[in-house]
């Protein structure tokens, strides 16, 4: 376990992706409206890489011919069968009894932050401006 810089911020835009390597394991980072969320790049139906699929919203029923769509962007649809999953959860929206992605932690944290560490060292005086995506395995 431990805490791994994946991207600076900047590099992962609203709305946008990125595909990560972290200790052999391929993490599809989602940046939805400012919020990140990271599962495992790999479908477990048949393997389709996630980090390549739509993001969807919920849609809902409770009667025919009335709909409520929330949490735009929140989900990702394999692009080989289009299997859904949820970008919190990693829950198959196709099969949730049995399927799901790993779902992964990730925070925002200051390049001071970061460079602080535990670590006892000779230093000198530096700034770190930029903000960094971090996931935590």
């Amino acid at each position: 376990m431990g805490k791994h810089v994946v991207a600076a911020l900047a590099d992962i835009p609203p709305g946008s992706r990125k595909l990560v390597h972290v200790n052999g394991r391929a993490i599809a980072v989602f940046n939805v409206n400012g919020e990140f969320f990271g599962i495992s790049n790999t479908c477990p139906h048949q393997g389709g890489s996630l980090v390549t699929g739509a993001t969807v919203g919920l849609t809902t029923s409770d009667e025919p011919g009335k709909f409520c769509h929330s949490r735009p962007g929140e989900f990702v649809r394999c692009p080989w069968h289009s299997w859904e999953f949820d970008l919190r959860s990693g829950q198959s929206r196709c099969d949730p009894r049995r399927f799901r992605t790993k779902a992964y932690d990730l925070t925002v944290e200051t390049g001071e932050t970061l460079v602080a560490g535990p670590y006892v060292i000779e230093t000198f005086g530096i700034s770190v401006e930029d903000q960094y995506v971090v996931v935590e395995l």
